[in-house]
């Protein structure tokens, strides 16, 4: 059963309902610690593999699960266990089962033991995928574990109460009540060194959004302490600067001790009713905390910290204070009364021995819930390969691999698995049915526990992008031809005309309509809120971007240029890419994220990191349009998804003439579909983005001297081609070049390692595949840069030539 703490307000309590409210809390902090004492020694002694525990922050969380309502949003990090038992979203044996890495999403609701212990979800959507009522339950998005990372989800989990408030077209009581929720985000003192928590904080105070931060104070970031880490060693101190006055907005700033239950407990009401009701910010600095057992199980506090420090430490620790309050709490009743909350530490005592049980015992079942089906996995085995043995003429080396697998009293899924695949190698020759069945063992073994590890990367419901079919975009007779900016505008108005829950924002996306007038004059017509200027904060772009997917909008975070990317792609790689996967599909944040580039001027706007964004965006669909008409196709089928995109608009493209279609808003590019360009005999040439129009451009000079490409248009790199349709080109062609103008063994090789492995192209090849990328360096300034750092149109036709000229030197003479 869940242990839950009273939030009941203590105003409106009897003495006897409030004495039972705080010696509550004390058994949910007491069963907290013991959590954190025996998870300690559960990794001592091996069982789980890390520990990062929340001892000596139980009390300051006490107070904020008090204010923390049903539809607010949690945005953490991972010491908040004590808070997530005190709303009741989290039991002992749950706690050992994440530390175990049990992967049951059932057993561990945290992440089925994709993430370490400490980093706690609730479940936002439903079996098929669909947000449940939010305002119903407590919510929690997915901790991660980079510092400060949390922080720019928690702006826009934040920013949706506001819009809840403030869009009276957007009320849904399954996302909010008249954006009543706050957003708390916590974090320890040493992480608010990260430039990602002063861009949240600014962004914030600018914003004017209901969230509240608490700065867990221990005054060490592991063993640097705090002189090191922050000015006047004072978070609260230094963001001073920040706070309202009646002369200009900010924030509420509040200090307060750790140890101090009734205090924490005023402020954190206070901070609540300010934020929840006026929708302004609060900084709540928690200082004087300790931290008993030291920052994790991979060190000893007692390295670092002096004799000193480590006696305030037992005399501060928040539980011995709370302990003290409570044997020591004395009231007169009106009639003189003496009110006591205990009459003898025997009541205490009783509260800690039944703790200490209670976590035990659910220690112990969350143990058993995790090995038990190894163990049974593990009887069959051992019986398969007592048959095998006697059948084999490897029986030493069989008997040898399976008693030391039986001699593993508590065995990993890996011991197993691993077992049989090396005995497997000895009866490679064999033929018996005693190998057939070991065979089929591993088998279906690897099929059943592979997606225990491995499913949810994408989305698994009928919403998934491979799902969405292409519409194909329909033109009048007499169709205009206009620049792309326009149709990638037309398209956006028809979207937000159909859809009151769509937000577009980035830097100057709104007053003048983005940097190259593809969001023109949408601002006026939808909206400030809607169609709007941020800052320069990319990093909080994009979590401003999360957040407000999280709960239940659907928003478009535009980067000015894709180079600019690099800010935010922590925030990306980390949060975004792995959400859906680290929660086993019950977190989504649909985003989509628009930027541009390619063939810009300079080394700092012509960049094109596409490898880079490839490796360490899995999770996200990356796609490239090669024209304005494809990218708003793109759009189109991203909002009838649940996946998050980031979309990189060719920059090239927005004064390039395309035909005006008549169905905006309808037509859509499919995702993971390559598209043939141009047909051809001699070569496939797969490129994509704004590359792809200097192919095309080559095409009438390789003409002059008799080769005919076929020109493939990626569209999507992740995912890439589903349907291989690269490897049909090249049973035609028998040769492939891959060009783009990322660095050498950027995107190319990624796309190479799709073709060769994937769709086993090799088999077709009578050539050498080959490669064309820019230079390792950067992109110089200017056209002569341009020229001699990316592929151009004589680089391409020169490539395309020399692979011809190994083909039929005769025919295609040496050209130096």
């Amino acid at each position: 059963m869940p242990i839950k703490s009273s939030s009941t307000n203590k105003e409106h309590l009897s003495f006897k309902e409030f004495k039972k409210e705080v010696l509550q809390d004390y058994k949910v902090a007491v069963i907290s610690r013991e959590c954190s004492l025996l998870g300690r020694r559960e990794v001592l002694t091996g069982k789980a593999k890390f520990g990062i525990f929340g001892d000596g922050k139980e009390v300051p969380q006490l107070a904020m699960a008090k204010a923390f309502k049903k539809g607010d949003f949690r945005s953490g990090y991972y010491r908040d266990q004590t808070f997530m038992m005190a709303i009741g979203e989290l039991t002992p044996q749950q706690f050992f089962s994440a530390l175990y890495a049990n992967p049951s999403i059932k057993a561990d609701p945290m992440s089925g033991g994709r993430q370490m212990g400490g980093h706690f979800i609730t479940h936002s959507l439903d079996e098929k995928g669909d947000f449940k009522n939010l305002t119903e339950q407590y919510n929690s998005s997915s901790d991660i574990s980079p510092t400060a990372g949390q922080m720019p989800r928690m702006l826009g989990i934040a920013q949706a109460s506001k819009l809840f408030r403030e869009l009276p077209e957007l009320k849904n009581p399954k996302f909010s009540n008249n954006g009543n929720e706050i957003s708390w985000g916590t974090i320890g003192n040493a992480s608010t060194s990260e430039g990602v928590f002063f861009e949240t904080f600014n962004a914030a105070g600018v914003l004017q959004v209901p969230m509240i931060i608490s700065v867990w104070d221990d005054a060490y970031g592991i063993s640097v302490p705090a002189k090191y880490q922050t000015t006047k060693e004072s978070i609260s101190e230094i963001l001073k600067g920040f706070q309202r006055d009646d002369n200009a907005k900010g924030f509420e700033i509040f200090k307060a001790n750790g140890w101090d239950y009734p205090q924490l407990i005023n402020i954190y009401s206070k901070a609540a009713k300010i934020a929840r009701e006026e929708h302004v910010p609060v900084l709540i600095h928690v200082e004087e905390l300790t931290q008993p057992q030291g920052h994790s199980t991979s060190g000893s506090h007692e390295r670092y910290k002096s004799k000193e420090r480590l006696v305030w430490e037992k005399q501060f620790d928040c539980l011995a204070k709370m302990r003290d309050w409570i044997f020591e709490f004395e009231l007169e009743d009106e009639e003189g009364n003496k009110l006591k909350f205990i009459d003898s530490e025997e009541e205490l005592i009783r509260i800690e021995k039944d703790a200490k049980k209670e976590v035990i015992a659910a220690k112990k079942e969350a143990w058993k819930e995790f090995v038990n089906p190894i163990k049974e996995h593990k009887a069959k085995l051992l019986l398969l390969l007592d048959n095998l043995a006697n059948k084999s003429a490897n029986k030493v080396f069989i008997t040898k691999l399976r008693n030391e697998l039986a001699e593993i009293v508590d065995p990993f899924r890996k011991d197993l698995l691993s077992t049989a695949r090396k005995i497997i190698v000895y009866v490679r020759e064999e033929n018996s049915s005693e190998k057939k069945q070991l065979q089929q063992w591993i088998k279906s073994f690897s099929a059943s526990e592979q997606p225990k590890y491995s499913s949810h990367l994408y989305s698994e419901t009928s919403k998934k992008t491979s799902n969405i079919k292409e519409v194909l975009p329909t033109y009048d007779e007499n169709a205009d031809l206009v620049d792309g900016r326009i149709i990638i505008k037309d398209n956006f108005d028809t979207l937000f005309s159909k859809n009151d829950d769509l937000f577009i924002f980035g830097e100057d996306s709104g007053n003048i309509g983005d940097v190259n007038q593809g969001l023109v004059g949408l601002q006026e017509k939808y909206g400030k809120q809607r169609v709007a200027d941020t800052g320069i904060r990319e990093a909080t772009i994009i979590g401003q971007g999360i957040g407000l997917a999280l709960r239940g909008l659907r928003p478009i975070a535009e980067i000015q240029y894709l180079d600019y990317l690099l800010y935010a792609i922590q925030i990306m790689s980390d949060d975004l890419a792995t959400l859906h996967y680290r929660t086993v599909g019950k977190q989504k944040a649909p985003l989509i994220i628009r930027t541009r580039g390619h063939r810009l001027e300079g080394i700092w706007h012509a960049g094109s990191p596409m490898g880079a964004i490839v490796h360490m965006l899995r999770g996200i669909n990356i796609l490239v349009p090669r024209n304005m008409t494809k990218a708003a196709g793109f759009y189109n089928t991203l909002l009838e998804s649940d996946e998050p995109a980031l979309i990189v608009e060719n920059l090239n493209g927005y004064r390039l003439k395309e035909k005006a279609p008549n169905n905006f808003g309808e037509f859509r590019t499919p995702i993971g579909v390559v598209e043939t360009v141009k047909e051809g005999k001699d070569i496939t040439v797969l490129s994509y983005g704004s590359t792809l129009k200097i192919v095309e451009d080559v095409v009438p000079n390789l003409n002059q001297v008799d080769i005919d490409i076929e020109i493939i248009d990626a569209q999507s790199l992740m995912p890439f081609d589903l349907n291989h349709d690269v490897v049909k080109s090249i049973q035609k062609t028998n040769r492939l070049i891959i060009i783009d103008e990322d660095v050498p063994g950027g995107a190319t090789s990624y796309l190479l390692n799709e073709i060769l492995e994937n769709q086993n192209a090799y088999e077709y090849l009578d050539s050498k595949p080959i490669t064309l990328a820019a230079k390792e360096h950067r992109t110089a300034y200017g056209t002569d840069g341009d020229y001699f750092s990316k592929p151009n149109a004589d680089d391409i036709f020169e490539t395309i030539y020399n692979l011809m000229h190994e083909v039929n030197p005769s025919k295609y003479k040496n050209l130096y």
